[in-house]
């Protein structure tokens, strides 16, 4: 199975490039996410955490 896909995938003209924009957009995802996180005001993270409590 993995030769049939691996040779249909061999025979497609720029397919190398498709891995490289993958990891280009995980990258760019995990590194925007981690940026918001850090910068996000530690008042509202306590605000947020205490909601389900405030019944």
């Amino acid at each position: 199975m993995l030769k049939f896909v691996k040779h249909n995938m061999e025979t497609i003209d720029g397919v190398a490039i498709y891995p490289i924009i993958s990891l280009s957009i995980f990258f760019v995802v995990f590194v925007s996410f981690f940026i918001w996180a850090m910068t996000y005001k530690k008042d509202e993270i306590k605000e947020l955490s205490e909601l389900p409590l405030n019944d």
